[in-house]
């Protein structure tokens, strides 16, 4: 059974980072002190439920969370600082600061390592997610010491309902274009003029007509949707936005 360490302080250690082809060392305190830091930590980088779902909702939310007074939100993995730059690079993941714990010396410390023999990594992370105030942990979610990979409330959604339950939650925007449409250039600033981040997705560089076709029924564009509403186009866009 894995400990919960609330009200504790966190493990005092040098993660061993690269930075522009040189080693930077990082200790706790210089991620820790004097801060509010949200921290979620997973078995490894690039396998499947950390790259579909982990990172890339903990990237969407973390504006949120520092709408919410969080200073910075970290992924924390048993990798070589080699592997969390590209991971990160990969999942475009700007927001959120990858850490490698390479020796494992994080998760050792918060008594979450665990083996992972079975599939070949050896000993890995467990996977959970903290709020740490000035090194002191507030809160910790942790998945269950099961088979398999649970994955059930170490989850960004969760962390910022803990945080701040009546936040709204962003929107989930696609925009499908193509190049010189003066009309999807209209909708797609529309978006950033009331502050609405959105995937563009171009034709013939991203997805064909013959998908569009698919999702839609329709091969016009811009086409808007909204977290899995079919919104049309920029004229409906202006509309649905007016009605805010």
């Amino acid at each position: 059974m894995l400990k919960n360490r609330e009200g504790k302080r966190i493990p005092q250690v040098t993660f061993r980072t690269r930075r522009n082809h040189e080693w930077v060392d990082i200790s706790s305190d210089d991620i820790f002190r004097g801060k509010t830091v949200v921290v979620f930590s997973l078995p490894g980088a690039f396998t499947p439920t950390c790259s579909s779902t982990h990172v890339p909702r903990y990237n969407q939310l973390t504006p949120m969370l520092i709408k919410q007074g969080v200073d910075e939100v970290v992924c924390i993995s048993v990798n070589d600082a080699f592997v969390m730059n590209q991971w990160k690079k990969e999942q475009k993941a700007d927001n959120v600061t990858f850490l490698p714990d390479g020796n494992g010396d994080f998760s050792r410390g918060m008594g979450m390592l665990v083996s992972k023999k079975g599939l070949g990594f050896g000993e890995r992370s467990s996977r959970y997610s903290m709020l740490v105030k000035d090194g002191l942990i507030e809160k910790m979610f942790i998945e269950p010491d099961s088979a398999g990979d649970p994955f059930e409330v170490s989850d960004a959604d969760t962390m910022l309902e803990y945080i701040a339950p009546n936040a709204a939650r962003p929107l989930n925007v696609t925009v499908f274009t193509r190049e010189g449409c003066e009309y999807c250039t209209g909708a797609k600033g529309m978006l950033d003029d009331a502050g609405i981040d959105f995937e563009e997705l171009v034709l013939n560089r991203d997805y064909s007509e013959a998908t569009i076709r698919a999702v839609s029924g329709k091969s016009t564009v811009p086409q808007v949707f909204i977290n899995g509403q079919y919104i049309g186009g920029s004229d409906h866009l202006q509309q649905y936005l007016g009605s805010l």
